[in-house]
C-alpha cells in the first residue's frame, strides 16, 4: 500500500535505528540493501507509517503496536473484541488520508458473533501516539460480515482509500467457495464504502435487491493484498489460489472474477476447479502464478529511491518467502517478473512503500520482524 505523503525523508531517518546485518542483492535494475529494524512481533499482519516515521503495526493475535527507533511499544489500548482463530485476528491497519488533521485510523479484524466470526471494519481516533502511551478513542464499527461461520480461514482483508473519498475493503470466501458467487453475500469480494460506513450511491449493485449494496466486485477467493495505483487511481489486488492460480486483478465495478467457476489452479486434491481457466462472463486475471507463491501484501511502487521500478507492483510471498517485482510497461500491463530476497527473512506478509521510496516488509513469524529496503 502506498502511504500518506506527509512523512518526510528526515522523519523516516530519525525513526529508524542504524542498519545491522544488512542483506545486499543485485537486482535487474538496482542494488538493494535490506535489514531488520525491529523484531519480536507476534505474527504481524498490517502496517502504516505515522507522520514522525514511526510504524503502526498489527499483530494477528490481537495487539496493535507502535514501533519507533526499533523499540516495540506496549499494546495500544481500546481495540474492539476480536476473534483470534486460525488465520483470523487483528488484520490490516491504515491511517486515514487526513490523519494529520483527524487522527483517524481504520482496522480490519475477525469479528465474533452469532455462528462464529467474519471480516469487519472499524475506525477510531489514535491518541497519544507521539507521547508513548497510545490508545484508541471513539471506536466505531463500520462494517461486519453478516453471515458469520466457525471457519478459521480466508478473511481477506486489506484497506485501501480511494481518491474519491471512499474506502475499499477486501474479503475472502471464508473457506466456502460458493459464497464467492453469491451476490447477496459480502464474502469473496471487494467492498466499497464511504468513510463513515454508509453505502456510496454509485456502487454497482446498490439498486439490486438481490445483491449486497457494499459490493464492488465478486468472484474472489482470498484477497490478502490490495493497493491503489497513484498514477491512474485504479485498484489492484492479489489473491490466493488453491493449488496454483494465485491472481493479480484490477477489479472494476460490477465485474465477476470467476472463483470458483474458473481458475488457473487445481484443488488441493489435484481435481479440476470449475469449468477450467476461462468462461463467458468471468474476468481474466492480469497475471497469475502456477505453482502458487502464496502472495500477501501488495504495493504499487512510487518513489525516488528506485525510479527504475516506477509503477511496478511489489508483492510479498509467504510460501516462497520472497519479494516479487512485477514489471509494467508504459500502458500499465504486466510484462515481466523478478524475485528478490528469497528465503532471506522468512514469510513476507505485508509490503509498504514509504514517501522517500524505501520499502518496508513484515514477516509473518512467531517472532516477526520489520525489514527495511533501501538502495544498496
Amino acid at each position: 500500500m502506498i502511504k500518506p505523503a506527509f512523512l518526510s525523508a528526515l522523519a523516516l531517518a530519525i525513526a529508524l535505528p542504524a542498519a545491522a546485518d544488512t542483506v545486499t542483492e543485485t537486482t535487474e535494475h538496482a542494488d538493494i540493501a535490506a535489514n531488520v529494524v525491529a523484531d519480536g512481533l507476534s505474527h504481524p499482519w498490517g502496517m502504516d507509517i505515522l507522520p514522525d516515521g514511526a510504524l503502526i503495526v498489527t499483530e494477528r493475535e490481537g495487539a496493535l503496536r507502535i514501533v519507533r527507533d526499533g523499540a516495540v511499544s506496549d499494546p495500544v489500548a481500546g481495540l474492539p473484541d476480536i476473534a483470534v482463530v486460525g488465520q483470523g485476528g487483528l488484520l490490516d491497519v491504515a491511517l486515514a488520508p487526513d490523519f494529520a488533521d483527524t487522527g483517524e485510523i481504520y482496522l480490519t479484524f475477525s469479528d465474533p458473533g452469532e455462528g462464529g466470526q467474519g471480516t469487519a471494519l472499524a475506525r477510531a481516533v489514535l491518541e497519544g501516539w507521539q507521547d508513548g502511551v497510545a490508545e484508541l478513542a471513539d471506536l466505531e464499527p463500520l462494517f461486519s460480515m453478516e453471515k458469520k461461520t466457525g471457519a478459521g480461514h480466508h478473511f481477506g482483508s486489506r484497506i485501501v482509500f480511494a481518491g474519491d473519498g471512499t474506502v475499499f475493503v477486501t474479503t475472502g470466501d471464508r473457506g466456502d467457495s460458493d459464497r464467492a458467487q453469491d451476490f447477496s453475500d459480502t464474502a469473496g469480494a471487494v467492498l466499497r464504502l464511504n468513510r463513515d460506513g454508509s453505502i456510496p450511491a454509485d456502487n454497482p449493485f446498490v439498486q439490486d435487491e438481490d445483491a449486497a449494496p457494499e459490493l464492488w466486485s465478486k468472484g474472489h477467493r482470498n484477497l490478502q493484498g490490495a493497493a491503489l495505483d497513484p498514477q491512474t487511481g485504479a485498484l489492484w489486488t492479489v489473491e490466493h489460489g488453491a493449488r496454483g492460480g494465485d491472481e493479480i486483478n484490477r477489479p472494476e465495478a460490477g465485474n465477476n472474477y470467476g472463483w470458483p467457476v474458473i481458475s488457473y489452479g487445481r484443488h488441493y486434491s489435484g481435481m479440476k476447479i470449475g469449468v477450467g481457466a476461462e468462461a463467458p462472463g468471468y474476468e481474466q486475471p492480469k497475471f497469475y502464478w502456477d505453482p502458487s507463491i502464496a502472495p500477501s501484501g501488495l504495493a504499487v511502487y512510487s518513489g525516488a529511491m528506485f525510479p527504475e521500478w516506477q509503477g511496478d507492483l511489489l508483492v510479498g510471498a509467504l510460501k516462497f518467502q520472497l519479494l516479487v517485482r512485477l514489471d509494467r510497461n508504459d500502458e500499465g500491463e504486466i510484462v515481466g517478473e523478478e524475485r528478490m530476497l528469497e528465503r532471506e527473512f522468512g514469510r513476507i506478509r505485508d509490503v509498504t512503500v514509504a514517501p522517500d521510496g524505501s520499502i518496508f516488509l513484515l514477516t509473518d513469524e512467531d517472532s516477526g520482524a520489520i525489514v527495511h529496503i533501501t538502495r544498496g
